[in-house]
């Protein structure tokens, strides 16, 4: 059987991710504009100028940017720009950059060693960070040299202003370099309402890798330095991971779109209303339970297995986490209040007749 008979062209009723969904119009009329004609390849294009000058403006400063292709080169590669290999990076436990990225770090780095923290609701704990970068100064540990957050979390919980003030001024206590993976930074923005700069460079963030695709782009990444020196010889770390598009217009022009009349910030703020519209549905059923306070676009429920294969037997795609109990469900830019109803309608009748 070939694959294109058993696989659906079209998935339905999905919340597993919100890599799940297509191109946002902007986006896509971007990558169109620029199709047209011809233009300098390997990033040496007035589209890519451009896109990187409204990530400037976005951040109300002169940072220094690249396009990569996916969220593992672009947290793999900014960390290894940070490190020697006998440094340590401190995360906390439920980190993607531990979890998912299959030893990109430790690669990349040349063998960089991550230590795990504990923390509430996928935060780092300041006290234990603190304890991990203390808790040994000699030459046979490694040395601790980042601490690394993700913004929203795992968990779609999501640092304030304040948390990241805390966050930055531990990691200048100890000379030490902040990265935030920010696969998800533009939902914290957009849920706390403030200028990106507050919960960036202005709250002591040497590097972030901002995340496109999981708002709305096709695929791309851009690893934002806010200190320059920081990004010294960056481009040749990404020829030599494969990471340099020779067509970068089709990276860099999507940036753009998204940016020019701030449908980025839109469409965060959308996937995060559908969350919090779901978490509210779900969590009035009897049997579901919301774990995590839904603060940007993802709500984790706990309920009874039953009732989750009885959710995929009608089709619904969401992950389950091994261990945890838990189920995810994510909202994107796409996601509309048709399927929060029916999802939610689905799940109560579900529910009952158990």
């Amino acid at each position: 059987m070939k694959i294109a008979e058993r696989v659906p062209l079209k998935l339905k009723n999905q919340f597993a991710s919100d890599n799940y969904a297509g191109i946002c119009p902007e986006a896509l009329k971007a990558m169109e504009d620029v199709s047209a004609g011809f233009a300098n390849s390997y990033g040496d294009d007035l589209h890519t100028d451009r896109a990187c000058n409204l990530l400037r403006d976005f951040f109300e400063t002169d940072c220094q940017v690249f396009f990569v292709f996916n969220g593992t080169a672009a947290n793999s590669l900014a960390l290894a720009s940070l490190c020697q290999s006998y440094h340590s990076i401190i995360c906390p436990e439920s980190a993607h950059i531990e979890t998912d990225e299959c030893g990109a770090v430790e690669f990349f780095s040349n063998g960089t060693k991550v230590l795990l923290v504990p923390g509430l609701d996928g935060k780092i704990e300041l006290a234990a960070a603190e304890h991990a970068i203390t808790r040994r100064t000699d030459i046979h540990y490694p040395k601790p040299k980042v601490l690394s957050i993700t913004q929203s979390t795992e968990l779609g919980t999501i640092y304030s202003v304040e948390e990241m003030n805390a966050v930055g001024a531990l990691a200048d206590k100890f000379d030490m370099k902040l990265h935030v993976d920010g696969a998800r930074f533009a939902n914290a923005v957009a849920s706390l309402q403030v200028a990106p700069r507050e919960i960036s460079w202005q709250a002591g963030v040497d590097v972030l890798t901002f995340g496109g695709t999981k708002n709305g782009l096709a695929v791309g990444e851009a690893v934002v330095f806010f200190d320059a020196r920081l990004a010294r010889e960056f481009d040749y770390r990404c020829k030599q991971a494969g990471q340099l598009a020779s067509k970068m217009r089709f990276l860099s022009a999507p940036w753009s779109g998204m940016l020019a009349d701030g449908a980025l910030l839109r469409y965060a703020a959308h996937a995060n209303d559908c969350a919090r519209g779901l978490a509210a549905g779900l969590g009035e059923i009897a049997g579901i339970e919301v774990v995590y306070p839904c603060q940007a676009n993802a709500v984790f429920v706990r309920m009874p297995d039953p009732l989750i294969e009885a959710l995929r037997q009608r089709g619904w795609h969401f992950y389950t986490f091994i261990g945890s109990g838990l189920a995810r469900f994510m909202c994107s830019w796409s996601t509309c209040q048709a399927d929060i109803d029916a999802l939610v309608s689905d799940a109560r009748q579900l529910a009952a007749a158990l």
